[in-house]
């Protein structure tokens, strides 16, 4: 059996982030490691080199568009998927894993059969990542 894919949750309220870290571990095809305070997100990214990150897009300090930014700047991290949580749109606007921007994203509230089904098609989906020189 292969080892647990890793994911990078980055959220402000520590209720959402411990409800889909049990939601998505309970599968146990994933690890997942909560941050909530935006500021930290690319060092705690650094350390756990995530397959993905599920990133608020709404946060204190760092918004996720600070934070995917970085995340893209950073040769260790270049590449890595990220899916936004957002409650900027309606449910009706968006489907699970829509992309916007060049970024798939899921609406909050979130339905979790939704956010499951997206994270393993975005996981089944990538390809082995290979950090570049900086």
């Amino acid at each position: 059996m292969s080892s647990p894919k890793r994911i990078l949750l980055v959220d402000d309220e520590p209720g959402i982030t411990s409800t889909v870290k049990f939601a998505l571990g309970d599968r146990r095809k994933y690890s997942v490691l909560e941050e909530n305070n935006s500021l930290h997100a690319l060092q705690r990214a650094r350390e756990f080199q995530p397959d993905l990150i599920l990133l608020d897009v709404m946060m204190p300090g760092y918004d996720g568009g600070d934070v995917a930014r970085q995340i893209e700047t950073d040769s260790t991290l270049r590449g890595t998927p990220i899916i936004f949580l957002t409650g900027l749109v309606a449910k009706e606007e968006s489907a699970a894993g829509e992309v916007l921007g060049g970024y798939r994203f899921i609406a909050k509230p979130l339905r979790f059969r939704e956010l499951v089904s997206c994270v393993d098609a975005v996981l089944e989906a990538e390809r082995p990542r290979v950090a570049l020189p900086s």
